[in-house]
């Protein structure tokens, strides 16, 4: 018999302004949509509003959200520190999972532009879990009508699929249509932040896209630096976005194309320092000027949106780039002095709304000259919405943090659908030993990897190892990209990742567990993302006999054996970051 969910869900509203209902749309498999309505006859200013309810505590372990990164255990319903969603932050979306990574529950909400706040609470009374999602937590501007929809997900499945299925239900509203992934989205990327910092040198640059190029790069983001002499890592010149040191900006570009690289700029689109002209001439249009970096536009101002438009197409036209790198737009908010009004050439009231709006005359604008330019968003605005504008999403900056860049590419990937997802650029220290500096690389593998090394510093070892491991990645990206992917134990950093077709699947192990072995395809290649030396295999089937070869972090063959797997444990002998290639030999 066909198990059916009900759901008690308790509406707390402090206004009586407006009425506010809750009707159940659809529940098939244990998957319930219900319809979610305020409403008035008269124009009202939306108070927080609540819905809660309960389900047992059974079979939790620990609770996932868009950008927890480590902190992903229960928490107790006294701790108030609740997940904020809005159009440029987060999605809203949480997933509650097992012991055995299953899907305990798993609650999204269809509107992905207006601020809420959700979670999934322990309650120590009666050892139940209390799930909520409360809309308008923050000053909004007068409405008259407002709908959204709440799915609820309690199938007995990997969590991992749970969330994959919120990342398409989104995809089925008109409003949440994501914007196409040309093939450059999906191509390694070179960047300048870590190594050059403010400090760019063309010429160097030149000479370091070269060497990219032979190793499988073909996309270099030109970070902050080039629109200003200033080194001091601020923001007190951004706004202009004249290249102050970089002027030859299109004979540069030209250069970079030559070595067969392509490239996409910087810009930090909601800053406008003190100190350029455009803060002069859009004096009053700031959403606050008591930012601590700069003062931040205001995209409610039509004037504003078409000042910010103008610098993107003008860059695409005049200079000939290939993309951009819009950066902080969560920094488009409600400050506490912002008004929340349709007054003073205001044409919208809510920040959010604009900044759709601007997102999406950007993308539309640029598209109209080049149907192929990328845009690269960071954590944390790579939700459903920023989906529509942006088509990389990149890990939130964790330099020299293997795991982290782990886990980040990993959460972003379970809700982006098609969307590429790009790590954070690995780095490390010249004087860290080979193997150490390949965790960097192997850990990026099921995202896009994006690099900031100074390659022409770099020794023959670390090219051979950084070639080997992004040439592998790119024979491989189908499986990396597309390929059904399954992260295990949350908790634990996902300590295994495995990506696989029909034919080929790819497991990455990043600490010393045991790798459940359930193969069915006939190749299987097991990356050891780890210090040691060996990884084990479980099977609890006989699968018989594989042509077993062994590579090193440069792609060298250490050996060549038949290898029986059959019930129980065997060991295989692998050197620090090397690969392991299984593969079904019909003559063995």
């Amino acid at each position: 018999m066909k198990e059916v969910i009900t759901h008690t869900i308790e509406i707390l509203q402090k206004s009586k302004d407006f009425e506010v209902t809750i009707s159940l749309l659809e529940e098939r498999n244990n998957v319930s949509i219900y319809n979610i309505n305020f409403s008035s006859e008269t124009p009202f200013q939306p108070q927080e509003v609540t819905f809660k309810w309960k389900i047992p505590a059974v079979n939790a372990k620990g609770v996932w959200k868009p950008t927890t990164d480590f902190a992903k255990r229960i928490m107790d319903d006294w701790e108030l520190d609740h997940m904020e969603s809005r159009i440029s932050v987060d999605s809203p979306v949480i997933s509650l999972f097992g012991h055995d990574d299953t899907n305990t529950i798993t609650f999204a909400c269809s509107d992905a532009i207006n601020t809420k706040k959700l979670n999934a609470l322990y309650r120590e009374e009666d050892n139940c879990i209390y799930c909520h999602i409360s809309f308008f937590t923050e000053r909004h501007h007068s409405i008259t009508d407002y709908n959204a929809q709440l799915r609820i997900d309690q199938r007995h499945q990997h969590f991992s699929e749970s969330l994959k299925d919120v990342g398409k239900w989104w995809e089925s509203f008109e409003n949440l249509t994501p914007a196409k992934v040309p093939e450059l989205a999906k191509t390694p990327v070179y960047s300048t932040w870590y190594q050059f910092h403010q400090k760019l040198d063309t010429d160097y640059l030149i000479e370091e896209c070269k060497i990219a190029a032979t190793l499988g790069y073909e996309l270099i983001i030109l970070d902050d630096g080039w629109q200003t002499k200033d080194e001091n890592r601020g923001y007190d010149y951004t706004g202009d976005w004249y290249p102050e040191r970089i002027p030859e900006m299109k004979n540069f570009i030209e250069d970079i194309h030559e070595t067969g690289m392509k490239l996409a700029l910087w810009y930090s689109v909601p800053f406008c320092g003190k100190k350029s002209k455009a803060y002069q001439k859009f004096k009053g249009k700031f959403l606050t000027e008591e930012h601590r970096w700069a003062p931040v536009f205001d995209p409610r101002y039509p004037e504003v949106r078409a000042y910010l438009i103008s610098l993107y197409v003008n860059a695409l036209i005049e200079w000939k780039i290939d993309g951009f790198k819009l950066d902080f737009i969560d920094e488009f908010k409600v400050y506490p002095s912002t008004k929340l009004t349709k007054e003073d050439g205001r044409d919208y009231s809510s920040v959010n709304l604009a900044v759709d709006r601007l997102m999406t005359d950007i993308i539309g604008s640029l598209h109209a000259i080049n149907p192929e330019v990328v845009v690269e968003f960071r954590q944390k605005y790579t939700g459903p919405a920023m989906r529509k504008y942006g088509n990389m999403f990149r890990a939130f900056d964790c330099p020299g943090d293997s795991v982290m860049n782990r886990v980040r590419i990993t959460d972003i990937k379970m809700l982006c659908g098609d969307t590429a997802v790009h790590s954070d650029m690995f780095t490390y220290h010249k004087k860290e030993p080979l193997e150490i500096k390949a965790l960097q690389i192997v850990n990026t593998l099921f995202g896009v990897p994006q690099l900031s090394i100074l390659l022409q510093e770099a020794s023959s070892e670390e090219l051979s190892m950084i070639n080997f491991y992004t040439h592998y990645w790119r024979n491989h990206s189908e499986i990396f990209l597309k390929g059904k992917f399954t992260p295990q134990q949350p908790l634990a950093n996902y300590p295994i990742l495995k990506s696989s077709s029909d034919t080929h699947t790819i497991i990455g192990l990043y600490n010393n567990y045991v790798v459940d072995f359930s193969e069915k395809t006939d190749k299987i290649d097991i990356i050891n993302g780890q210090l040691a030396t060996k990884i084990v295999l479980s099977s609890e089937e006989n699968y018989g006999a594989y042509l077993c070869t062994v590579y090193d972090c440069m792609g060298k063959k250490i050996s060549e054996s038949t290898l029986m797997i059959l019930i129980g444990a065997i060991q295989i002998k692998v050197p620090v970051c090397g690969l392991i290639r299984l593969e079904k030999n019909p003559k063995l």
